[in-house]
């Protein structure tokens, strides 16, 4: 059987959220330019990701990759 093997974006970011079961929430932060003022601004941006067995914690930084969809909101996967 053949593997594709794509390059997919992984992203960084710190778990803000474990209540929900098998499921985690990860704020990610990046930094843009705002085109008026010329300053980098930070955005944060919340995903929820897959963690199966609630193996991460509060606070914790984590590494989240694309996946296919496994509900309406959640397309990550925790690496």
């Amino acid at each position: 059987m053949e593997t594709n093997t794509k390059n997919q974006k992984t992203l960084t970011g710190v778990v803000v959220s474990t209540k929900m079961k098998d499921t985690i929430t990860v704020a990610v932060n990046r930094y843009v330019k705002d085109s008026k003022y010329k300053k980098y601004v930070k955005k944060t941006k919340k995903y929820l990701a897959h963690d199966a067995g609630n193996t991460k914690k509060d606070g914790e930084r984590v590494t989240i990759q694309p996946c296919r969809p496994m509900s309406k909101n959640k397309h990550f996967i925790v690496i």
